[in-house]
């Protein structure tokens, strides 16, 4: 099916992009555990709104293992205060609507990340760069990543955020204007020298989604079919 517009005109007033980008991260997670990857990797889809952040790790409340008694024979909760905060410095979370694949060999160890860019990633500086500083984390611990815009009300190019937050010089940006796009990176060693190596593709609305390279840390690259889950999201949703 053609790629739509689920951001600008008639479709976003019908439907939330947010509902579609998680149903696609859902197709995606489906076909790559059951047709694609090696029976030790499963991949895992992950949606977290920067607007609806919510703490990952959670507190276990345990009783205390040496009591304190108290004067009048009861027991005392032993407890801390942290001292009154020092600085309050405001923060950017960057949208998290993306897939996950580990590798079960010692771990389960994450191998690979597939983003899907969403409106909140490009709207402002500080969101962009929080964004490119995730990407570059996973490439520089030697993560594969694929990144995927369709994004049309927002015009910025996270690739090109990504090349700038690496210091690398403009001939490693994105090789065409074209505004909507997908990119795979394949963090690599060549003898002495380390590589990033890079498949840009160009996207267009109306026009059919292409089939990208997906490297594993470790292992092999292997064919993320956009068009196929893209086509089973958009049967699932009624588009």
């Amino acid at each position: 099916m053609p790629l739509l517009d689920h951001f600008r005109g008639d479709l976003r007033d019908r439907r939330n992009w947010e509902s579609f980008h998680a149903a696609w991260a859902t197709m995606i997670m489906g076909r790559l555990n059951e047709r694609v990857l090696p029976e030790s990797y499963f991949a895992e889809a992950q949606v977290k709104l920067s607007r609806r952040i919510e703490v990952d790790v959670a507190t276990i409340h345990e009783p205390p293992s040496a009591p304190v008694a108290e004067a009048n024979g009861g027991v005392a909760v032993q407890t801390w205060a942290p001292p009154a905060v020092g600085l309050l410095i405001p923060a950017t979370f960057p949208d998290d609507i993306e897939l996950q694949i580990y590798h079960l060999q010692g771990g389960p160890n994450l191998v690979a990340a597939i983003e899907l860019i969403s409106p909140r990633n490009k709207d402002r500086p500080e969101a962009r760069r929080a964004f490119a500083a995730k990407c570059a984390a996973y490439l520089q611990k030697g993560i594969g990543l694929v990144i995927i815009d369709v994004v049309t009300e927002r015009q910025a190019n996270l690739h090109d955020e990504l090349i700038d937050l690496m210091r690398h010089p403009q001939q490693f940006a994105y090789p065409s204007d074209s505004l909507l796009y997908a990119v795979s990176y394949r963090p690599a060693r060549h003898g002495e020298d380390n590589r990033l190596e890079t498949w840009p593709f160009d996207l267009a609305l109306g026009a059919p989604l292409p089939t990208v390279p997906l490297p594993l840390l470790r292992g092999p690259t292997l064919p993320l079919e956009l068009e196929a889950t893209y086509t089973e999201a958009r049967t699932r949703s009624r588009l």
